[in-house]
């Protein structure tokens, strides 16, 4: 796809009880609906969002996964993300349902705080991923915090 800035492409698919990809969060600024069973969202860099992917096969559920991704700009290095093109920077990455559940329900204390998970820190996306991957409990995310990521923010270059 050829566009005037560079935008980060993700292709969610949809085949009811096979393959259901879905956003938990975030706000595309374009959609294209490719057929019945598959759309384009496409995202501007800086852009954050949360990817789902679940697959199953007639034996139950083969895949579960959750990434939550900073759009890159045109000269920004990516990590390679499948269904998201360029790439992307991957600031959380979980495998498996029960570490997939455990993510909905911080990104719920989230929102229920009255945080949009678009506007979080990305370091405390990175805190979550690395502290469960340590088998650790994650750090809350408090309206506080938020603040102090929002002043830091207007900061940086």
């Amino acid at each position: 796809m050829s566009d005037g800035p560079q935008l980060t492409h993700v292709t969610l698919v949809w085949r009811e009880g096979s393959q259901e990809d879905w956003l938990k969060f975030g706000k595309p600024v374009a959609e294209t609906i490719v057929d019945r069973r598959q759309r384009i969202e496409s995202y501007s860099a800086g852009q954050v969002f949360g990817l789902v992917r679940w697959a199953a096969n007639d034996y139950g559920t083969i895949r579960s996964t959750l990434d939550i991704v900073r759009a890159v700009g045109a000269h920004e290095s990516c990590t390679p993300i499948a269904q998201v093109d360029p790439g992307g920077e991957l600031l959380l990455s979980v495998r498996g349902w029960p570490k997939v559940n455990h993510v909905f329900r911080l990104i719920d204390a989230i929102e229920a705080a009255g945080i949009d998970p678009c506007e979080v820190a990305p370091d405390h996306w990175r805190h979550i991923h690395n502290r469960m991957a340590g088998r650790e409990r994650p750090r809350g995310y408090s309206p506080a915090r938020h603040r102090a990521w929002l002043q830091r923010k207007t900061l940086l270059p």
